[in-house]
């Protein structure tokens, strides 16, 4: 289904985000012929550049980032567009009404308009003021709607004084707050997989899985990013957004519908019975690291405190581990184990299912564990690990595994996740993008650990290269228990 007639307006134009993955993405879904003929870009910036110049700038980058070339990169190319704006001036925003009006006539879009603020998170209450001041807002002629990028507020408090500002001027339906977690394809299938199959889902609760452990691992460091990474950390850079999300993916219930209220409300559901975290479990089940120099396959990897951008001092954690409950009928007692961090020995992100060994008294003794593994990045893919005899004499057994990888599909139609989320925003399916109160849950859950952190919470070191500080195993080792340590890829067919 190709998106609807409409202008698409990007603030922070000529950012990073921008060349990188928004116009990337547009264009092959240009490409692929989800967009119509009839659509346009307005690239909004500080910066002086006008229409020609801005082309130029991202008809390099596609060819550098998507080796793009011909007619279609032309054609593309052609509905692009530009507006030098300073973004903090109301007033400067009546620039804009001229050529959107233009633009909306030129590719007969009704008025449908797509914010997209790929700003500083200090932009996010003031651009949908500017736009409101200036009619750009309202409804009347079209729909306006407004993407809003991460982080949605800095603690429990700014998230609510944030979304109070944006809801002044725009309507909930308008908005989009985007996670591209949730655009990934092994994501979405989470549901697919549990609620089409009667193999899983009869299986999918206390009574059967023994604990469920979640990681989010990159191997590089904070790059040239150390200045933003050190008012974020880990806790807010990944975890309260893409993780907690991914675990309410893992542990919602069936929705009643395929629709985005009915979905978002079995994912709200799920975070609102997240156990609330007392001082005793920030103590014992709470454990923050920040990475410290080291040698990695020869060469000298700087620690986080060497970074640029980064306080000599820094409390900031670059990983945390964290063992948490979910208090409803299907979970209570199941202990969720989740990780993050950066300078570990892969990127990988992956929900490993932990089932209850067999009670047999006699197969027990030798049963591997039954584990299913869902790879979201990289190499998305599905392994689930189970007991086989071994051959000859007996019965002892050994672990055997069964993969899926999407590669193996090879499909041409699959979308990004950017791709998959920018053409939902522009069809007004909102089912991918967070809500107002699943974003409010999640920083009432996570708001005791960042109060914890600053009164007291001790930061422990680990080398870059490896799985994060020894007292991560120790969290785990408590009920007898090990992090899987995945490597970089699924394992491929031969």
């Amino acid at each position: 289904m190709k998106a609807e007639n409409n202008c698409i307006v990007i603030f922070g134009a000529s950012g990073d985000l921008t060349h990188r993955k928004l116009i990337p993405a547009l264009y092959n879904l240009y490409k692929i012929g989800r967009l119509t003929e009839n659509f346009s870009v307005l690239g909004v910036a500080r910066s002086e550049l006008n229409d020609e110049t801005f082309r130029e700038k991202m008809r390099q980058a596609l060819i550098k980032h998507e080796k793009a070339n011909g007619d279609m990169l032309e054609k593309f190319c052609s509905h692009l567009y530009y507006q030098a704006v300073n973004t903090s001036d109301a007033r400067d925003y009546g620039k804009l009404v001229p050529r959107i009006d233009e633009l909306h006539d030129k590719y007969q879009t009704c008025g449908n308009t797509l914010y997209y603020m790929s700003t500083p998170p200090s932009l996010y209450g003031v651009i949908p003021e500017c736009l409101a001041a200036h009619g750009l807002n309202t409804e009347e002629y079209g729909w306006k709607r407004i993407i809003v990028e991460k982080p949605f507020g800095y603690d429990l408090k700014t998230a609510h004084a944030l979304d109070i500002q944006i809801h002044r001027f725009f309507e909930e339906h308008q908005i989009y707050r985007i996670d591209h977690y949730l655009g990934k394809e092994t994501v979405q299938n989470l549901l697919v997989l549990r609620f089409s199959n009667g193999l899983f889902e009869p299986l999918w609760n206390r009574n059967y899985i023994e604990y469920v452990e979640i990681t989010g691992a990159e191997s590089i460091g904070v790059e040239d990013r150390g200045g933003y990474y050190d008012g974020s950390g880990a806790m807010r850079d990944m975890f309260q957004n893409h993780l907690l999300q991914v675990l309410a993916m893992v542990a919602m219930e069936p929705p009643a519908i395929i629709n985005a209220n009915s979905m978002r409300d079995e994912v709200a559901k799920v975070l609102h019975c997240l156990h609330p975290l007392t001082q005793e479990d920030l103590k014992n089940n709470l454990v923050l690291g920040q990475y410290v120099k080291a040698e990695i396959n020869g060469e000298t990897v700087a620690g986080y405190l060497q970074e640029k951008g980064v306080p000599e001092d820094s409390n900031t954690e670059t990983y945390m581990a964290l063992r948490c409950e979910i208090d409803n009928w299907r979970w209570a007692g199941v202990p969720f184990y989740v990780r993050t961090g950066k300078r570990l020995p892969v990127r990988v992100t992956e929900v490993v299912i932990h089932f209850k060994t067999t009670p047999h008294p006699v197969f027990s003794k030798s049963a591997p564990e039954n584990k299913l593994i869902i790879r979201i990045q990289p190499d998305e893919g599905i392994s689930m690990r189970f007991g086989l005899k071994k051959p000859g004499a007996g019965f002892e057994s050994k672990e055997v595994s069964m993969d899926f990888r999407y590669a193996d599909l090879a499909s041409p139609s699959l979308l990004t996740a950017y791709e998959r989320l920018l053409l939902d925003a522009m069809k007004g399916d909102a089912t991918l993008f967070a809500r107002t109160d699943a974003v409010h849950a999640c920083w009432k859950f996570v708001q005791p650990i960042l109060d914890y952190k600053a009164e007291r919470g001790r930061v422990y070191e680990y080398e870059a290269g490896t799985w994060g500080p020894t007292e991560a195993d120790k969290l785990i080792a408590k009920a007898g228990r090990v992090w899987r340590k995945p490597s970089g890829a699924m394992k491929k067919k031969v």
